[in-house]
């Protein structure tokens, strides 16, 4: 009863918030979904965190760590440099471009006669594709939640709960079935089905009514809430092997020294065949992807900042939050799991295997938890997913409503200019849309680490590109276009030739990463320049920072002015990341480091992490517009 009076608190929360924000929200689309440009800095760094504190996240560190070993984390740590990135270098820009989404910067950064058109594909490519698939993902996230939680078979009366599995059998519905194969699968699939339902629309509920101000609010409420009860979930692991001493024993007595050295190690293991793929893959990962520059959610929150001081904080706060607070509480779980639930010499390779290890993050809290603490952090699994859930919803309705429909549909093709509640009915009835795609896709994913996995081959085509038209006053319409056509074509037949197998990833991203960029660089160099006049007026207006000579001239200001700008903002982005990392290294191996971890270099990476802080801290401490 307790655990249900938690849950439900939650949810009132959540749809008044929806409901406080409605008026509000209503009155056009800058004010549905950037706010009306008046989100403090902490909150939408926040945000930022809570939507990528996804209830898939955790489940997929325990999958990778359970695969793997920690040094497989890497592979969502170095991220921190496509945050830190987007803060210090990109963030203001964003705000400062006026657009409501990133798609619309494509009309004042190119000329041309395809600019429209891409910027109606890149609105369908990440408002739909993209953006249902990151959906689909954080679905599957809450089937295996359900599974554990929500038994609707044991709860509804027969005379409720038999229509919908004979709704399931007679469409032949298959939402993934029972990972731990204790349900037949109908039954599974009938209280997937009930779950997700019900989860979609208390979410939709109060996105739809409240847009980005009701997100928000109930973002920094689900961050919270996520971060404490995470906290107490390791605690509560720690706790059950007597401290994080016992934890190590335990483990070197299950797998031996060596094998938990490996397991714990932070470092990739020495041997050539395993090295060089990992340090391709890390690499590039961070760099070629569809979010390099911010694009989409991260972009959103910057665009609806109070000041350009404020987006850059936000992204830092964001970086700090998503790379070091929550990955040392998941570090500590996914291990303590590896103890829980012993993985023996006939699991590995077996059918369903990462699935199941991904299952054991929520089959740890039912086992562990009492009442109460487990409703906690049932509220807190609850509100990552919500969290998450919110902003694609938000963000992909913003693309329909904004990119297609006002733009397209009504200016190009009617040649009108739509109301601002015509609008803003569209962008609520957008949710609907993708909510639909995304169940379809959904259907049909297996594990979350496979759906991952194809997401990021998906978006390894167009990240350099979008790093470049911030950087380089040279790259021009066609240089998006031709990477996203070669991406397009590149993915399927790369996934015919090498498959999804995990352990040709880093060739498959180093194919796409190097063929894209040098078709997108390519194109640049043999089609016509922007036109220098829309240069000008997108440099006046941005003030971006790179290889801008001729536009700065022409803008009067010095041609090296813009490259002074980038050099110290790359010292701030290398600073704070060395801090990061460091810091990151340095307590993780004090919490769960190996047998043969040392001590003394563990607080070494410490204090070396505080010692980066100088090369930063006054940077983002300053103005970005006095600092570029």
């Amino acid at each position: 009863m307790l655990d249900l009076v938690i849950v439900l608190a939650f949810v009132t929360y959540a749809l008044a918030a929806g409901w406080r924000a409605r008026k509000a929200s209503s009155r056009n689309l800058r004010e549905y979904f950037l706010a009306g440009g008046t989100v403090p800095g902490w909150k939408a760094g926040c945000s930022m965190a809570a939507t990528q504190f996804a209830a898939d996240t955790p489940l997929l560190v325990s999958g990778l760590v359970a695969t793997a070993g920690v040094a497989a984390l890497w592979r969502l740590w170095i991220y921190a440099l496509a945050f830190l990135l987007m803060a210090f270098v990109f963030a203001a820009g964003w705000r400062r471009a006026g657009v409501l989404t990133d798609a619309e910067l494509t009309e004042t950064r190119y000329s041309g006669r395809g600019v429209l058109l891409l910027r109606a594909l890149k609105a369908i490519y990440y408002g739909t594709v993209i953006n249902c698939v990151v959906l689909a993902m954080v679905l599957v996230a809450a089937v295996r939640i359900a599974e554990v939680f929500l038994p609707w078979h044991a709860w509804l009366p027969a005379a409720l709960y038999r229509p919908v599995v004979g709704l399931v059998a007679t469409l032949g519905l298959d939402l993934g079935g029972s990972a731990a194969g204790a349900l037949p699968l109908e039954v599974a699939t009938a209280d997937s089905l009930i779950s997700i339902l019900l989860i979609l629309l208390f979410t939709a509920g109060y996105a739809t009514a409240g847009g980005l101000r009701a997100v928000i609010a109930t973002d920094v409420v689900q961050l919270a809430l996520a971060l404490v009860a995470t906290a107490i979930y390791a605690w509560v692991v720690v706790a059950t092997f007597g401290g994080l001493g016992s934890l190590n024993e335990r483990l070197v007595q299950l797998y031996g020294p060596q094998e938990t050295d490996r397991l714990l190690s932070f470092a990739p293991g020495t041997a050539g065949d395993l090295l060089l793929p990992f340090l391709v893959v890390i690499s590039l990962q961070w760099l070629f992807q569809m979010n390099a520059d911010g694009t989409g959610y991260l972009a959103q929150r910057s665009m609806a900042c109070r000041s350009d001081a404020d987006a850059r904080r936000a992204g830092v706060l964001f970086a700090w939050l998503q790379i070091f607070l929550r990955s040392l509480f998941w570090l500590v779980i996914a291990v303590g799991l590896l103890a829980l639930y012993p993985i023996g010499p006939q699991d590995a390779g077996s059918e369903g295997f990462v699935a199941g290890r991904e299952l054991l993050f929520v089959t740890g809290i039912d086992d562990l938890l009492p009442p109460g603490l487990r409703g906690l952090m049932l509220v807190g699994l609850l509100a990552a997913l919500a969290s998450t859930v919110d902003t694609h919803l938000n963000w992909g309705a913003s693309y329909w409503s904004n990119d297609v429909y006002d733009r397209l549909v009504c200016r190009q093709w009617r040649r009108r200019a739509p109301a601002a509640h015509e609008l803003v009915l569209v962008a609520r009835l957008s949710n609907l849309l993708i909510l639909v795609i995304a169940l379809v896709i959904m259907a049909n994913l297996g594990s979350i680490q496979t759906a991952w996995l194809l997401s990021l081959l998906l978006g390894a085509g167009v990240g350099s590109v979008l790093v470049l038209r911030w950087l380089w006053e040279r790259i021009n319409l066609h240089s998006e276009l031709a990477a996203i056509g070669v991406s397009l074509v590149a993915a399927p037949l790369l996934l015919a030739v090498y498959g999804t197998d995990p352990q040709t990833e880093w060739l498959r991203l180093a194919i796409m990463a190097g063929v894209t960029t040098a078709a997108a660089v390519g194109v640049t160099f043999v089609t016509p320049a922007t036109d220098p006049a829309v240069l000008r007026a997108f440099y006046e207006t941005v003030r971006p920072s790179g290889w801008w000579p001729r536009t700065a001239a022409a803008a009067g200001e010095g041609a090296g002015a813009p490259l002074g700008r980038l050099r110290r903002q790359a010292l701030s982005v290398g600073g704070c990341a060395a801090s990061l990392f460091l810091l990151l290294v340095g307590v993780g191996r004090l919490l769960v480091g190996g047998p043969e971890s040392s001590a003394l270099w563990s607080w070494g990476f410490v204090l070396a992490g505080l010692a980066c802080l100088p090369l930063w801290w006054r940077d983002l401490a300053g103005s970005p517009q006095s600092r570029g």
